[in-house]
């Protein structure tokens, strides 16, 4: 395999056609429709399904695309790294954030790394860990900070702890079961809750199961959004759970209340998350020292809000 047959089915894949794809890679169509031939004749297997209006990818080419965008985001970061010994100041760093970290931590790490490095192009995705975990599967992010779950299991993740902290129940304070002092009283109601696949059954004991508590599925909205989330609590009458940190910030402060439920929940832990097959860059390991250093800085404040948050926390560094 090649350097520009992996960038050709890549860009295939990220433009849904070769014509799009060779504009992209600055080609023409037959030089990228060549690569790709080439590329099925030296592994003698069909990669794509080829359509007058685009492409499709067969099982094949489904599986060689994660590694190939694997292998290019790999080359592209020791590009970066032979960059920097070099003495250039740009460069390129993409993480992910789970609205806990981006309401807390982010602005005074994301303040401390551009002082170090101005020239660096900074990429960040604010989400819940279904957003960010596709992102560091395919190698486009670098790492991601969010709480441990179990879609990231451990031959392919490395997980670095940073925080621990319990969830709570919330609904809008003006909820009509804001009351309730168990799970068994909510029968009924709607929650909105967020997760992916791979941890929908720990989620689901975790919250309801080891507490005898069955709701039904259509009582259950997952939303990928923190937008929705928000939406869904405060004017859709939805119940939901948060890490109990993000209670006292901005967004949740005047608004939400957590309900004083007798059952409780598995403590989570947070941290970074990063693919164990993926060495940290030189400017990933710099926003990192950043971010320890804010989470230790806010830690030791006097500050109202402060010690507000570290009260719904441990320190796990």
């Amino acid at each position: 395999m090649k350097l520009h047959q992996l960038q050709a089915l890549v860009a295939v894949a990220d433009n849904g056609s070769i014509r799009a794809a060779a504009r992209q890679l600055g080609l023409s169509q037959t030089a990228v429709a060549k690569a790709l031939r080439e590329l099925e004749g030296e592994k003698q297997v069909a990669l794509l399904i080829r359509y007058p209006n685009g492409v499709s990818f067969t099982e094949y080419g489904q599986t060689l695309l994660v590694h190939a965008r694997l292998i290019l985001a790999q080359m592209g970061r020791a590009e970066a790294e032979l960059d920097s010994l070099r003495g250039r100041k740009d460069g390129r760093l993409v993480i992910g954030v789970t609205p806990l970290v981006a309401l807390t931590f982010l602005t005074g790490a994301i303040g401390s790394f551009r002082a170090r490095h101005p020239g660096v192009q900074l990429e960040i995705y604010e989400g819940l860990m279904a957003v960010t975990l596709p992102q560091l599967r395919s190698g486009k992010m670098d790492f991601a900070i969010g709480p441990f779950i179990g879609a990231l299991p451990p031959q392919e993740f490395d997980c670095e702890p940073l925080l621990a902290f319990e969830d709570v129940v919330i609904a809008n304070r003006n909820h009509p079961k804001i009351a309730c002092r168990s799970l068994h009283e909510l029968q009924g109601q709607d929650w909105v809750i967020n997760y992916v696949p791979a941890s929908h059954d720990d989620l689901m004991h975790n919250l309801f199961w080891q507490h005898g508590f069955h709701p039904d599925s259509q009582h259950i909205v997952c939303a990928q959004s923190v937008t929705l989330l928000i939406e869904l609590i405060r004017n859709g009458g939805m119940l939901s759970f948060c890490p109990a940190p993000m209670l006292v910030t901005e967004p949740f402060r005047d608004w939400v209340q957590p309900l004083a439920l007798q059952e409780r929940f598995t403590p989570y832990r947070m941290g970074i998350v990063r693919r164990r097959d993926m060495p940290s860059s030189a400017l990933a390991q710099s926003f990192i020292d950043c971010l320890l250093q804010e989470i230790r800085r806010r830690a030791r404040s006097a500050r109202a809000e402060d010690s507000q948050l570290f009260e719904r926390c441990s320190l796990l560094i």
